[in-house]
C-alpha cells in the first residue's frame, strides 16, 4: 500500500496535508494521532469513501481514484461500531455478508463456515451476537470483513470498549491474519495496542506525518533506558544517588523525594543494573524496588504532539464543520463514484 502527497481540504480546513505512507505486504502499520489529526480522513480515502484533493494512493495494487471498485474487492474495513445484526445468528450474519458481496448461496455458506472456524466461533454459530461477549462480537465483525479474504484490512479502533480478555482475543486474531499475509492498517488510541501489534507506527498531527518508525525506534528517539531505584527510607536517598552517579558515569540522576526514587539514563542497561544492585547490597541500603525502564509510546506521543493520546484538536477539522473523527457516512459528493 502506498500514499504519496495525500491531501484533503474542505474550504479553508486542511484535514490532510501531503501525507506519505508505504506499508509492505503482511505487516501492520499503526496510524496514530490526536483526534482531528487526519487519521479517519486518511482511512476514508484509502478505502475509497473520499476523493483526495491532491496526491495519490495505491491500495492492493490499484489506484483509489481511478480504480475504486478494484480496491474495494481487495480490502476489508472494520469500524468502531459493530456492523453485524444483533438478532441474526452468527452463521446467518456471515452468509448475509457473503450474499452482499455477490457470492452465491452455496459459496456464502461455505465461506461462513470457514470463517466461523478460523475465528473460533463454530460453537456459537447458531447464537445471536446479542448474547456474545465483547471479544466474540468483535471477532465476528472481523470475520465479516474477511468474507472476500482481503489483501488489506483497515481496523479503526478495533478494541474500543472491550475488557482485557476481549482485547487479547482480538489481538491474537489480528496476528493470525498478518501471519497469513494480510496487510493491516490500524488506528487506535490504545498505545499499548499499537505497541504490541504494529511493525511500524506513523504518528500524524495536523494532517502531516510527524514521524514514522518501529515502536522500539520511536521510544529510543525520545530517550534511552533508565535505571530506577526506590529506597525504603528517606535517609537512604543520598546513598542511592551516590551509587547511580558512580555507576552511570556522565548521567545526571533525578531525585524524587516524595516517591523515595532516584533514576538516571544508562547506556549498558544490564551492566548498570548489575552494578547498582551489587553496590547497594554491599552498602546495606534497604531497597523497595529496582529496575530498568524504557520510554512508553505514551511518552513518545506526548513529546512529539504536545498532547496525550485521544486529546481533541479543534483546529484541523476532519471535514465540514469539524465533523467528528468517528463519522462514517460521507455526503454524496464526497464519495468516489
Amino acid at each position: 500500500m502506498l500514499a504519496e502527497g495525500l491531501t484533503k481540504r474542505w474550504g479553508d480546513k486542511v484535514a490532510l496535508d501531503g501525507l506519505d505512507l508505504a506499508v509492505p505486504r503482511g505487516t501492520v502499520l499503526g496510524l496514530l494521532g490526536p483526534n482531528g489529526a487526519g487519521k479517519t480522513t486518511c482511512v476514508r480515502i484509502l478505502t475509497t469513501l473520499l476523493r483526495p484533493t491532491a496526491g495519490r494512493a495505491v491500495v492492493a495494487g490499484h489506484d483509489v481514484v481511478t480504480a475504486p471498485r478494484e480496491v474495494r474487492r481487495r480490502i476489508g474495513l472494520t469500524g468502531q461500531e459493530s456492523a453485524v445484526d444483533e438478532i441474526l445468528p452468527a452463521r446467518r450474519n456471515l452468509e448475509m455478508f457473503g450474499r452482499l458481496f455477490h457470492l452465491d448461496a452455496r459459496r456464502a455458506r461455505r465461506r461462513a463456515d470457514e470463517l466461523l472456524e478460523r475465528f473460533d466461533l463454530t460453537e456459537a454459530a447458531d447464537r445471536a451476537p446479542a448474547t456474545f461477549s465483547g471479544g466474540m462480537r468483535r471477532r465476528l465483525d472481523l470475520a465479516a470483513s474477511m468474507i472476500l479474504a482481503p489483501e488489506v484490512l483497515f481496523l479503526d479502533e478495533p478494541t474500543t470498549g472491550l475488557d482485557p480478555r476481549g482485547r487479547m482475543e482480538v489481538w491474537e486474531t489480528v496476528r493470525e491474519l498478518v501471519r497469513g499475509g494480510t496487510t493491516v492498517v490500524l488506528t487506535t488510541h490504545y498505545l499499548d495496542e499499537a505497541d504490541r501489534l504494529s511493525d511500524r507506527i506513523a504518528l500524524v498531527d495536523h494532517g502531516r506525518k510527524v514521524v514514522e518508525d518501529t515502536p522500539t525506534g520511536l521510544k529510543r528517539a525520545v530517550g534511552g533506558d533508565r535505571i530506577e531505584v526506590v529506597v525504603r527510607e528517606p535517609a537512604d536517598l543520598p546513598t542511592a544517588l551516590a551509587v547511580l552517579i558512580r555507576i552511570t558515569a556522565d548521567a545526571e540522576p533525578v531525585v524524587e523525594e516524595d516517591e523515595l526514587r532516584v533514576h538516571a539514563p544508562v547506556r549498558d542497561r544490564m551492566a548498570a543494573l548489575t552494578g547498582v544492585t551489587r553496590e547497594l547490597h554491599e552498602r546495606g541500603t534497604a531497597v523497595e524496588d529496582i529496575g530498568l525502564r524504557r520510554p512508553t509510546l505514551d511518552e513518545v506521543f506526548l513529546r512529539l504532539t504536545g498532547r496525550p493520546s485521544g486529546a481533541d484538536d479543534r483546529t484541523s477539522g476532519e471535514g465540514p464543520a469539524n465533523r467528528p473523527a468517528t463519522a462514517n457516512r460521507p455526503t454524496a459528493e464526497e464519495v468516489t463514484p
